[in-house]
């Protein structure tokens, strides 16, 4: 072999043997070209991402949780989360903001594969979910498939986004959104570069799911790919939610869907419906509910008191928010809790802007929710017993049981004392106050106070 060759030779192996090294940079994305990259695992997979069933869910919104408005804020506050009973947080999105037709919005994504200076850094992801996941907790990213800013560097492929009849690319069809251009996804390389900067997150920053934006935007064989691409990731357990209440979501591979029917419904009682209505809303939303999914139930999100109202106003105070959270929480489903709830921040919680949470405010209203996340995630039957109704007018009344274990939840929606008879089948019943352990039996009523509620186990 001439000399020349055996350079070559030499070098191609030497080149080829630090390309296959495991401590080896990850390869170089390319964004536009919609191509497949290859990513390290960054950490060792979360071993402890909880059942569907198990899920109390938080939604952080980064510019109001902290003063700093930034990752390193909720790093700061992972104990108390912790504290509060949460095991899975979603994050707003993290990533860099459009400046085109901008609105400051964080569902205006200008790179994917970027986290916003606004709120840190790689790294500074990194440690959060190191440190979120050292504490129990998993971590969920917000991902926005059905659009991206003006500015975002794929706008150089035309064809990856929707086009009027002059060849215009648009915003979303049907919306006032102006600050964003919609997607395409009849384009295969689009799509393919969706999926890869899904994946990256998973293993660049050892996330544990996706709160996907506006699901029902986006066609059913895209999230099935893009899902089915994730749950491939080995060693992980991904915890899929859409925003949205498409029938096909949980064949496509979510676990979880939004519940704006009940969220509705609550309010409605609250302002003097009967309180039975919510069986009606409950058995119709899980009537088709494949088993092991469910329904994400809140009385607040990011949408919802940025531009509804907070609970403290929805409910009438603090005394209303707390016996619609119970309701919420307690009849199946997923729980949420959204940033400044658990403290009754009472002024809409902006999230185009800074606007941060008084976490001194209300700490009696904090412990009872503490006390409520308790006793559901230590009672295997608020989380996965057999729902039974005892419809009323004024009271919210049921029973979950589950392997012998049955609690019993009462709630006063009314801002007065309501006398409540009892249902024949729980009269003359012993139980146990979940939240003070102090014996109690029932007769023929319960007298409540305004908005009062009880959460009881059977002796």
């Amino acid at each position: 072999m001439k000399l020349m060759n055996r350079i070559f030779l030499f070098s191609f192996l030497l080149l080829l043997a630090f390309s296959c090294k495991k401590d080896d940079p990850v390869k170089p994305v390319n964004d536009v070209g919609g191509q497949d990259s290859v990513y390290q695992q960054y950490g060792m997979p979360f071993a402890n991402v909880p059942d569907n069933e198990d899920i109390v869910m938080y939604e952080v919104n980064l510019r109001a949780f902290s003063t700093g408005g930034n990752l390193q804020g909720v790093i700061a506050r992972l104990d108390e989360l912790k504290a509060l009973g949460v095991n899975v947080i979603w994050l707003m999105p993290i990533h860099p903001i459009g400046t085109i037709r901008s609105v400051n919005s964080p569902y205006s994504v200008k790179d994917f594969k970027a986290v916003s200076s606004e709120y840190g850094n790689l790294a500074d992801l990194r440690k959060l979910t190191d440190e979120a996941h050292a504490r129990g907790m998993a971590i969920m990213l917000d991902w926005v498939a059905n659009h991206t800013a003006w500015d975002h560097a794929w706008i150089s492929n035309k064809s990856w986004y929707t086009q009027d009849a002059n060849g215009n690319i648009i915003h979303p069809a049907g919306t006032n959104w102006q600050d964003v251009a919609d997607l395409n996804f009849s384009n295969a390389d689009m799509r393919q570069a969706m999926i890869d900067a899904m994946k990256y997150w998973v293993l660049e920053a050892n996330v544990d799911g996706y709160r996907c934006d506006y699901a029902d935007g986006v066609p059913f064989d895209f999230w099935k790919a893009a899902i089915d691409t994730l749950r491939a990731v080995p060693g992980r357990k991904i915890v899929m939610l859409a925003e949205g209440d498409r029938d096909d979501h949980f064949s496509a591979g979510f676990d979880l869907t939004f519940s704006w029917n009940f969220y509705g419904a609550l309010k409605n009682i609250f302002n003097g419906q009967p309180a039975g209505n919510l069986q009606t809303v409950h058995f119709n939303e899980y009537s088709d509910i494949p088993a092991g999914k469910h329904k994400l139930r809140f009385t607040t999100n990011h949408d919802e008191s940025a531009w509804d109202q907070t609970p403290m106003v929805l409910f009438n105070g603090k005394k209303g928010a707390l016996a619609a959270s119970v309701t919420q929480i307690f009849m199946s489903g997923v729980p949420l809790i959204y940033t400044g709830q658990e403290v009754g921040r009472v002024s809409n919680v902006p999230f185009f802007s800074k606007s941060p949470i008084d976490w001194s405010a209300n700490p009696d209203m904090l412990e009872a929710y503490k006390s409520i996340l308790g006793v559901y995630s230590s009672t295997a039957a608020a989380r996965r017993g057999m729902i039974t109704f005892y419809p009323a007018s004024d009271v919210a009344c049921f029973t979950r049981t589950y392997q012998g274990e049955e609690i019993l939840v009462l709630v006063n929606v009314r801002d007065d004392v309501v006398n409540f008879t009892l249902p024949a089948g729980l009269q003359n019943s012993a139980w146990i106050n979940a939240l003070t352990g102090d014996a109690l039996t029932l007769g023929g009523s319960v007298s409540f106070t305004a908005y009062q509620y009880l959460l009881l186990k059977k002796q």
